[in-house]
């Protein structure tokens, strides 16, 4: 039962931390076109092609 002093705090830290990733990942939009990335990943038109 003594272990539980040491794992609940950890646990909460670690949840927290992923929700502030969460909200980051928000923050910087990064799930702002979903349907134009799929059809981006699809397409053959790169636009970052090696120099020839």
């Amino acid at each position: 039962m003594e272990v539980l002093v040491f794992l609940i705090p950890i646990s909460l830290f670690l949840g927290a931390l992923g929700l502030v990733a969460f909200f980051w990942t928000l923050k910087s939009r990064q799930y702002e076109d979903p349907k134009g990335d799929a059809h981006r990943i699809l397409s053959d038109e790169y636009d970052d092609k090696p120099a020839p």
